[in-house]
């Protein structure tokens, strides 16, 4: 018999384990757990088949259809499950923890397998994700104007073993305007979740987790309410730079797309940039000159992480100037400030 497991200790055995989600593709696609493998016991269209089935007929009518329509998939769901785990052991889970995985689990069991399933399903893990984000942790946040280079030089805290939780790369957006340029599509946002969940899990939570300063949404994602509460309420890291370095820090991240992407992502910010600026960053940028273009844009993103900056806590911010983008060299400033300064709030 399947061994049903509650959700602390499902979670982790997925690390060894093949996982295997027996929904539908369509709630599969809306969200996962990562590292899962799709099975689906009923493809969407059958899933709602038996849905109508159960509406009109009750669960007993209901499960008559799910097995006429299961029935001559059997022995490919074994064949799958037994190429995913050569080892015989198998986690599992549906939307509840009822039907779909019972019998997805009875069927492995049944064909020389052991099989885990999970208590509560996949609804069960989602409620248990956004609590982990609600867990107060030691959390530090660089913060700096658009073009400051602060991604890479959390890249470099984290070759240098500091723990980063980098949200951009999870979002597959760099959180402004141009945010979506050169970047993979979009998880949903119910995916974004469970992906930012699925790094945060695997933090030395004694340790200091290092973030961004970020706004509440990098394009169509989301930050988990929680999350959020703890980045805007963590000690702010500042740092200073001067104009001229962020200037040539963005044509450096942005100046290898075409004229045509940078034109349609500039007119997006038409009405907070003003119309006089846009007609001379769009003439800049029709003449190549990038260096122009990108000093017009700061005017807009400036006043955006001004406002943003507000929101904070002021006694939690600390500013730090710095000369030249120099992510190696920054860094080592970052940590010697913190030693001095923060180390008493962290």
């Amino acid at each position: 018999m399947a061994q049903i497991l509650p959700i602390e200790k499902f979670l982790p055995l997925t690390d060894t384990l093949p996982l295997v989600d027996v929904r539908s593709p369509a709630e599969f696609a809306q969200g996962h757990i990562p590292g899962a493998v799709n099975i689906p016991l009923f493809d969407n269209e059958e899933k709602a088949v038996v849905g109508v089935g159960y509406k009109q007929g009750g669960k007993e009518n209901a499960v008559q259809l799910g097995l006429e329509i299961v029935g001559p998939k059997l022995a490919g769901f074994v064949k799958q499950a037994k190429r995913l785990a050569p080892k015989k052991e198998i986690l599992l889970h549906c939307w509840r923890g009822g039907m779909r995985s019972g019998s997805m689990a009875w069927l492995f069991e049944t064909a020389g397998m052991k099989a885990y399933t999970l208590e509560g399903g996949y609804k069960a893990y989602r409620r248990y994700i956004r609590e982990q984000f609600s867990r107060p942790v030691k959390m530090l946040v660089l913060g700096g104007t658009t073009g400051s280079g602060k991604t890479d030089i959390l890249k470099v805290l984290e070759k240098r073993g500091e723990q980063f939780l980098d949200i951009e790369n999870i979002a597959h957006h760099k959180g402004s305007v141009f945010g979506l340029l050169g970047q993979k599509p979009q998880p949903t946002n119910e995916q974004f979740e469970n992906n930012l969940a699925d790094a945060w899990r695997r933090f030395d939570f004694k340790r200091i987790i290092w973030l961004e300063d970020e706004s509440l949404q990098l394009g169509s994602c989301v930050q988990p309410d929680p999350l959020f509460f703890q980045l805007r309420k963590a000690p702010l890291i500042k740092i200073i730079v001067p104009k001229p370095e962020r200037e040539k820090q963005l044509v450096k991240e942005y100046g290898r797309f075409k004229k045509e992407e940078l034109r349609e992502q500039l007119v997006k910010i038409r009405e907070r940039l003003g119309g006089q600026y846009l007609k001379k960053a769009l003439k800049a940028l029709e003449n190549g000159d990038l260096q122009t273009v990108a000093g017009l844009a700061l005017r807009y993103y400036d006043k955006a992480y001004a406002y943003g900056t507000l929101q904070r806590p002021q006694e939690n911010i600390f500013e730090l100037k710095v000369e030249k983008d120099n992510p190696e060299g920054n860094v080592q400033m970052i940590l010697e400030f913190i030693e001095n300064k923060v180390s008493q709030l962290i």
